[in-house]
């Protein structure tokens, strides 16, 4: 009998522990449906180490080129609009190129990418990918798919210390990023994968060579009409 209920407590403590950590989840998830961030984890770890001045405003959906958003999918995670945060046969690739000797990557859909901008920090612990997938299930689950894309296109780090289309498109081009062209967007996305060491405004070979990738990536998809459904 005591040990019942030494089980039962112990039961009700786990449970307890488990809800507060779903009410914190949403509290720390749910208001970015509707509010703009106002900062991420990787904007703090830049601020905390010095590394110069942070450019970061928000871009309304409505405010962006319709040319960047299917860029960033063609470039980034084809099956967005229909995978829920994960797609297993690119973390199948990654791994199997991990098992042959090669670099672990290319499998974090967009949806990974949001949870890990905006709450973790960069790292391939057990730990931390972990984190990284609860929030990304969090993620899908209380927003819609135009809003994790809205969030991503915000918040990626385009160039040391931009964040967001918006001061990305301004420094880059002189322009809004409801102006941008076809290829001014692909050439944005082209640099997301290190954007410290590529730059948009005076673009590498690797970065031409690879905007003209994603700019027939995007004609394959069929162009902005993929994402209709957002």
């Amino acid at each position: 009998m005591a040990g019942e209920q030494r089980f039962g407590r112990w039961g009700r403590i786990a449970v307890g522990a488990a809800l507060g950590w779903i009410a914190l989840t949403i509290l720390f998830v749910l208001p970015w449906r509707w509010i703009p961030p106002p900062t991420t984890a990787f904007m703090i770890r830049e601020r905390v180490a010095g590394e110069g001045t942070i450019h970061y405003q928000w871009a309304r959906w409505d405010d962006i080129s319709p040319h960047l958003p299917i860029a960033a999918v063609a470039a980034e995670d084809q099956k967005f609009p229909g995978h829920f945060g994960f797609d297993f046969d690119e973390i199948g690739k990654a791994l199997e190129r991990n098992r042959r000797g090669g670099r672990l990557r290319g499998a974090s859909t967009i949806s990974q990418q949001v949870a890990k901008n905006l709450y973790l920090w960069p790292g391939q612990t057990l730990v931390r990918k972990g984190l990284e997938a609860y929030f990304t299930v969090a993620i899908e689950l209380l927003w819609p798919k135009r809003r994790i894309l809205e969030v991503y296109l915000n918040v990626a780090e385009f160039g040391p210390g931009t964040f967001g289309v918006l001061a990305a498109s301004r420094h880059a081009f002189r322009r809004e990023p409801g102006d941008l062209t076809p290829r001014q967007a692909a050439t944005l996305v082209a640099v997301l994968p290190s954007p410290k060491q590529m730059s948009a405004a005076n673009p590498s070979e690797y970065v031409k060579r690879r905007t003209r990738e994603i700019q027939a990536a995007v004609a394959q998809l069929g162009g902005a009409a993929y994402l209709g459904g957002l």
